[in-house]
């Protein structure tokens, strides 16, 4: 029988993220950020190649892309909700982690390396949910916005946005959501 990590599998089997509309200071000091960063990047990665980077976004980064999100926003014609929305998201968070995915030249498939930086935004949110910090991954418009992602974060041509990591302290612990029903989506091959 194989060992079993009860501890492990009981927080997997309950893990929820927090809304970032829950999530306030304190945030992880520089040194623990730098553990769950470590702990973010011990996922699968054929090749090695290490396909994704992080652009750690403090609270002064945030507001000034608070900003650069209502421009954009204003240039691609965002209604005026939605606008407001997303910009909040910035405006009101302290701490945030861009995952990009940045392949490599490689026999390694793109779509691999793509997956590698979606585990690396996966491992990160659970290593701080772990770690007791609330945390939510997000995206909408921005992470995907070619001249916001070139001109504000600094990304590449190749490059791409995982996603972006929300972290703090929550507020409040969130409602359990509906859950997806597993054997619905699931089909067993015997042969």
């Amino acid at each position: 029988m194989p060992d079993r990590n009860e501890a492990a599998l009981a927080f997997l089997a309950t893990r929820r993220s927090r809304p970032h509309k829950l999530l306030q200071p304190p945030v992880p000091e520089r040194a623990e950020l730098e553990e769950l960063l470590a702990i973010g990047a011990r996922v699968p990665d054929h090749g090695k190649l290490e396909p994704w980077r992080y652009i750690v976004l403090e609270k002064a980064a945030m507001t000034r892309l608070a900003g650069a999100v209502a421009a954009r926003a204003e240039a691609r014609g965002e209604d005026e909700g939605r606008r407001d929305k997303i910009v909040a998201q910035y405006a009101n968070a302290s701490l945030c982690v861009a995952v990009v995915s940045a392949p490599k030249p490689a026999d390694i498939p793109l779509e691999e390396q793509v997956a590698s930086a979606a585990c690396v935004a996966f491992q990160l949110l659970n290593a701080c949910l772990a770690a007791g910090w609330g945390a939510n991954w997000l995206t909408d418009w921005p992470a995907f916005d070619r001249p916001f992602l070139e001109s504000e974060l600094g990304l590449a041509a190749e490059e791409t946005l995982a996603g972006f990591i929300h972290i703090g302290t929550a507020a409040s612990a969130p409602p359990e959501r509906p859950r997806p029903d597993v054997p619905a989506l699931t089909r067993w091959v015997s042969a």
